[in-house]
């Protein structure tokens, strides 16, 4: 294992607070974890990175003492925990200090915010079982604390308020907020920044920094290199399974971390530079609903166009009317210059118009099905054979061509999808939709929670896609995605398009600025 070149400004003279050694995690004949060793201090910051299915997630469900490692051991202030590191049980690791802020959040949705913020050290007192009545007042009081550590509020209408009314900006804040109750001493932050805006994530690495003071030791799982950037420390990177490298992040390049992380190089470059762009494809006028008013624009053959904004922009809103899912109230949409109505999905899908949802997992995927039912589900009744049946060997062959098409890595399309890694699920869904030959494919998130090199490999088949002609669609707020991209990008704000810009003659900075600002868009003289 290598060290960082230069040794992060917290912990770095503190004995570790936790040591893994030599850890190795087996499932069935597949090697999940080979010979991991790693050191946690106190007050430092270390970012877990790698490829979705490099073993990420198995560490740290070991470290949590959600699972039981097969092989290697656990230290926490120098002493062993058990001859194995999963010895360590969940009760057991929230009683050394460790606590867990998965993607889910593993809030109780049915709990208020006190309760989820401070039952866990009733729950540790009580060894996990909570046979008596909870001290609700010591409850409330250890509760508010907390969160004003996380600058939430703490009266008590918050207190009292159930988890699940809360946006996920504020759940992201309770969770962590439970971890200051519990007077953690390393906090893991599992994706914590995936679905939150610029300003949100900026207010969560303000909580992180604020952790590190307290001499907490933080390890932190993103895929997102500006995020890793800005809090500084040492990056661990994993890949197949075993870490490859030891890097201090602000002395690393994007493009080296990239390529440990997959082992080849990824471009930081725009992706769109010799763009083949044909006559209008989609023409939307003053199309209206409770979300956006008014908006118009048009779309050509060959073309990727971004939509961003903040979340109440109306972007989402406006992807969902042109998918069909939320029908516009007024306005007109043409395609190739004949008029459609969209009151229904199956309408745009008739139309020639696929949608790949942000939330691949609730909204996308059906995934206990298999591969094959997933790629096939919009055309059965194109399989289906002389007798009304589905031809499952046309089916299998559809699903077989799509996967190797969109390089999707998996043993055969009769796998459940929830076996794949987030990079390969999302591809799984894109090539959903190219069986019904779109002539407009919308993309919701594209690349949320997909690793840095899934990414590089969806752009490239985005890219790939509109130079065969297809007119691409990408709501996103992702900048770095939409700038790499995209022809053109149209910021919304407050339910209108307010700056129609070039990709390619924007930033990051003008982007934010035009979304977030109060004022008229000054971009618009890069519009094309």
């Amino acid at each position: 294992m290598t060290t960082p070149s230069t040794p992060p400004a917290h912990g770095q003279d503190t004995a570790p607070f936790l040591e893994v050694l030599n850890i190795r995690k087996s499932f069935g004949g597949v090697q999940a974890l080979r010979d991991v060793s790693l050191q946690l201090r106190a007050g430092q910051i270390s970012h877990l990175m790698g490829e979705n299915g490099c073993g990420k997630s198995t560490l740290i469900k070991i470290i949590s003492g959600a699972q039981p490692a097969t092989e290697g051991k656990m230290l926490i202030d120098g002493q062993p925990v058990g001859s194995l590191a999963g010895d360590l049980g969940p009760i057991g690791a929230l009683r050394a200090g460790i606590e867990t802020v998965y993607q889910d959040l593993s809030l109780l949705p049915n709990l208020t915010v006190a309760e989820n913020v401070a039952l866990t050290g009733q729950l540790v007192a009580a060894n996990g079982r909570l046979a008596r009545p909870l001290r609700l007042a010591a409850l409330h009081a250890k509760a508010a604390q907390a969160l004003a550590h996380v600058h939430l509020p703490t009266d008590r209408g918050f207190l009292d308020q159930r988890t699940d009314t809360l946006p996920l900006a504020s759940r992201q804040l309770v969770a962590i907020a439970r971890a200051i109750a519990a007077e953690a001493r390393l906090v893991i932050m599992d994706e914590p920044t995936t679905s939150l805006t610029r300003h949100e994530v900026e207010n969560l690495l303000g909580v992180v920094r604020g952790l590190l003071d307290r001499n907490v030791s933080i390890l932190f799982v993103t895929h997102k290199l500006d995020e890793i950037k800005s809090l500084g420390g040492r990056a661990i990177i994993m890949r197949d399974g075993a870490i490859v490298a030891e890097r201090d992040v602000r002395s690393t390049s994007k493009s080296e971390i990239g390529e440990l992380m997959t082992g080849r190089k990824i471009s930081e470059e725009r992706y769109r530079n010799h763009p083949r762009i044909g006559d209008v494809r989609l023409e939307v006028s003053d199309l209206s609903a409770a979300a956006f008013h008014d908006v118009s624009l048009q779309l050509r053959k060959g073309e990727i166009l971004g939509i961003t904004g903040l979340l109440d922009s109306g972007r989402n809103e406006l992807a969902l009317a042109l998918s069909g899912v939320q029908p516009a109230a007024s306005g007109r949409i043409s395609l190739d210059g004949d008029p459609v109505a969209l009151p229904t999905p199956a309408a745009a899908i008739a139309e020639g118009i696929g949608y790949v949802p942000e939330d691949r997992l609730t909204e996308g995927l059906f995934l206990e099905k298999s591969i094959q039912d997933n790629v096939t589900l919009p055309v059965l009744d194109r399989l289906r054979n002389a007798l009304g049946m589905i031809s499952r060997g046309s089916a299998k062959q559809l699903a077989e061509e799509q996967i190797a098409d969109l390089q999707v890595v998996a043993p055969d399309v009769s796998v459940p999808v929830q076996s794949l890694s987030g990079g390969n699920q999302q591809r799984v869904l894109i090539g959903r939709w190219l069986t019904i030959n779109p002539r407009l494919l919308i993309l919701h998130g594209p690349t949320v929670g997909v690793d840095v090199g899934s990414k590089d490999t969806i752009f490239r088949i985005i890219q790939r896609l509109a130079d065969n002609g297809m007119a691409v669609i990408i709501i996103s707020d992702d900048h770095p995605e939409l700038l790499q991209n995209c022809d053109r990008i149209l910021v919304m704000r407050q339910g209108r398009v307010v700056a129609e810009c070039s990709a390619g003659e924007v930033s990051e900075d003008d982007l934010y600025r035009i979304m977030s600002s109060d004022q008229d868009a000054t971009l618009q003289e890069n519009a094309k």
